[in-house]
């Protein structure tokens, strides 16, 4: 229980959330026009591998950054062109990059560098942290809020930025205008696959920084499947936000307690299996909630 009270707990809540709220951010934007993004989880993995390869032979962490989410994006691309040209069924599509990308970076990985698992024999290049001036004066407030990675800055920012393209601008009305109602939209002008092309490219750029953030920030190699599941769970936070960056971003916080809880609960000596297990076993009952709320309110709206 003291450890709730300790700053770096709650630093450490903010480090593991940080590819959770990129995450939800590019599931936000592809579920928004109707297009629910499955392969977000493979688009992670990718941009964290081409991270962590292209940095350590440009011996740059803002390349490897850029060629990290130009790969996710890239994947984006693919997908849409598949869904939207070709009518390929989005879940199908998004399953088949999530098993690409497991199996093409391992094989790559090996390819490459010869390593089997991680990128062990490559030297490291992270992106930097920063100290906020001021701020990491304060007493607790300090400790948990300044010195985290610049790209976890860059999520809490992106948060709000999605927020005000989702709700505020004339792109944002027109993107949920397709999902809501694709006959009305197309009925004033508005390109239906313009819109949900748009929506899945800026979603792979999301799940790029949250996959190169994990690669080049929450550690500083690549493992296979180090993704661990982020991309799903970030879909459920996002679920539980609704078409709310910031309900979403909160939900994506919820999840990294549950997973720093589960990091300090090891230093208890309770198994990992079990500790681990902490975030999925939130995951299914957020959408049990979920899913019931949605059932309640169906129902009101069939009484009334």
């Amino acid at each position: 229980m003291t450890d709730l009270l300790n700053p770096e707990f709650w630093y450490s809540v903010i480090r593991v959330s940080t590819p959770l709220f990129f995450g939800v951010m590019a599931s936000l934007l592809s579920s928004i026009t109707g297009t629910i993004n499955i392969g977000i989880e493979g688009m992670m993995l990718m941009s964290a591998f081409w991270g962590t390869i292209i940095a350590s032979f440009t011996q740059n962490s803002w390349i490897g950054l850029l060629a990290g989410v130009a790969s996710s994006t890239l994947l984006a691309i693919l997908l849409a062109y598949f869904h939207l040209k070709l009518k390929t069924d989005l879940v199908i599509g998004g399953v088949a990059i999530n098993l690409l990308s497991s199996g093409l970076t391992v094989f790559l990985l090996y390819a490459i560098t010869g390593d089997k698992g991680s990128s062990a024999s490559l030297r490291s290049f992270t992106i930097p942290k920063i100290d906020i001036p001021f701020l990491k004066d304060i007493p607790f407030i300090g400790k948990v809020l300044s010195g985290h990675n610049t790209l976890t800055y860059i999520a809490i920012l992106s948060i709000f930025v999605v927020n005000y393209l989702v709700k505020k601008t004339p792109l944002g009305i027109r993107m949920r205008s397709v999902g809501e109602n694709p006959d009305a939209a197309v009925s004033v002008g508005i390109s239906v696959n313009k819109m949900k092309s748009l929506s899945l490219v800026l979603s792979g750029i999301f799940a790029g920084f949250g996959g190169a953030f994990l690669s080049m920030g929450y550690v500083s190699w690549f493992a296979r499947d180090m993704t661990s599941g982020r991309g799903f769970i970030s879909i459920a936070a996002q679920a539980l936000g609704g078409n709310s960056a910031l309900f979403g971003a909160f939900g994506a916080l919820i999840f990294g307690v549950a997973e720093a809880l589960g990091i300090t609960l090891q230093s208890l000596r309770i198994p990992s299996e079990i500790t681990n297990m902490l975030p999925f076993i939130l995951t299914i009952v957020v959408l049990i909630i979920y899913a019931r709320s949605k059932i309640r309110s169906h129902s009101r709206i069939q009484e009334q």
